[in-house]
């Protein structure tokens, strides 16, 4: 017989885990998935608190009603000049963040600028393009 240190297991308390804890775990899991990331990549810059993150999700039906209901407003543009959103960056030009979203399956650009005024200025493409995302991820947390 062996003697050394006493082997210690974790056992998980479940008590410690209500039903919002582990809804929220498997929002967050799914969200990181492949597929999700440049829709995930969006909302982290919007800073939202992650449990009403959640619920905007499971309540909106749309991408622009996600956006809304997180305090943002669309500002729907024919095009936009990626190089030209990098070199407005920053306070004084107005834009946040640029997302320059590429979607290799169907080789198409779906460029997003976070606002510092709260809007979202995205092609008519990009807004039909995360509302799809928007829609695969709901029937990904039913699951």
């Amino acid at each position: 017989m062996e003697t050394g240190a006493p082997i210690v297991e974790f056992m998980e308390n479940p008590s410690l885990n209500t039903g919002n804890e582990m809804r929220q775990q498997h929002f967050e899991r799914v969200l990181s998935l492949e597929p999700f990331t440049g829709l995930k990549a969006i909302l982290d810059c919007l800073r939202p608190n992650r449990q009403a993150l959640g619920d905007a999700v499971n309540k909106a039906n749309s991408y622009a009603e996600l956006l809304g209901i997180l305090g943002y407003q669309i500002a729907v543009v024919r095009q936009i000049h990626v190089q030209d959103a990098f070199s407005r960056m920053g306070p004084a030009g107005g834009i946040k963040a640029v997302f320059p979203y590429y979607d290799i399956p169907t080789q198409s650009s779906f460029p997003t600028l976070v606002n510092f005024d709260y809007t979202i200025t995205a092609t008519p493409e990009s807004i039909v393009f995360f509302n799809g995302l928007l829609a695969a991820l709901k029937a990904q947390l039913k699951r």
